[in-house]
């Protein structure tokens, strides 16, 4: 893409051009790099190359999270019977998104995605909300009733039946000081019985505490911080909700659609996933 991208929808989540920082490297835009993608400033993809540089794996761990969320949406959709999706910190659209995977199997599912970044909601308009039944909702996730209350995810979903929530690659950018685990209990708490919370995370469990302080710090000049947490404290997340078989493990062992990888290539992908049903 070029630098200058066209805001078409600047009226309608009240931004303008001039608080669209491209001066700071963006998780979304990194993230939309490591997947191949060209929606990005140069600013995200010199740091998304630092850290290629010190976490090759990087970029397997990005595509392996790319994949569980499709075998997910697939799950709760199929398997669960879910026809409402809040997709929480969305980033930059990459097809399939959470709705066309969501409506090869129930065309009628409804989705709203939320994110904190105009720059996404740009690509938003283009790309995710003009199938129908699909919102997009300019909000940041750490204020959950900003989301909850939003006008628009009112008018697409109905709260008295299931949802399922997607925080996927999400909660790593939320610092301990900033309560991911309230952040977590306030959304889902909106939320009725049978609802679902998929989930994913980044881990420093397989890559030791030098290299992931390498790692996290080239996200301190980003807009978000990156905060790595163990499996204890990620189980943790799913307080309230009763974990899927597998239950909570890294991305390629849930649920697979082909060979689990061997040890040696498991070990680079630093997230764990997993899908959790509301009591």
């Amino acid at each position: 893409m070029t630098d200058q991208p066209h805001l078409t929808r600047q009226a309608h989540e009240g931004f303008t051009p001039e608080q669209i920082d491209t001066s700071r490297p963006h998780p979304a835009r990194m993230y939309d790099y490591y997947l191949g993608g060209s929606d990005n400033y140069e600013v995200d993809r010199e740091a998304a190359e630092r850290l290629m540089k010190m976490a090759p794996d990087v970029r397997v761990s990005a595509r392996a999270n790319r994949d569980f969320l499709g075998r997910a949406v697939r799950t709760v959709v199929e398997e669960l019977g879910i026809r409402q999706i809040i997709d929480v910190g969305t980033g930059i659209p990459t097809s399939p998104n959470t709705h066309e995977i969501a409506r090869a199997a129930a065309p009628d599912t409804r989705v709203v995605y939320v994110d904190n970044d105009p720059i996404v909601s740009v690509h938003a308009g283009a790309k995710l909300t003009g199938a129908g039944n699909a919102e997009f909702v300019l909000a940041d996730a750490r204020r959950p009733e900003a989301v909850i209350e939003h006008p628009a995810v009112r008018e697409l979903i109905d709260f008295d039946r299931p949802v399922a929530l997607l925080l996927v690659a999400v909660l790593h950018f939320v610092k301990d000081e900033e309560d991911p685990a309230g952040l977590v209990a306030a959304l889902g708490g909106a939320l009725p019985p049978g609802s679902c919370l998929v989930l994913t995370h980044g881990t420093s469990d397989f890559h030791g505490k030098e290299k992931a302080e390498e790692g996290t710090g080239v996200y301190r000049n980003a807009t978000a911080q990156v905060s790595l947490r163990s499996h204890a404290e990620i189980l943790s997340f799913f307080d309230g909700w009763g974990l899927t078989d597998p239950g909570l493990v890294q991305l390629p062992l849930w649920r697979p659609d082909g060979p689990v990888p061997e040890t040696g290539e498991l070990r680079r992908v630093a997230l764990y996933g997993g899908v959790g049903v509301k009591r």
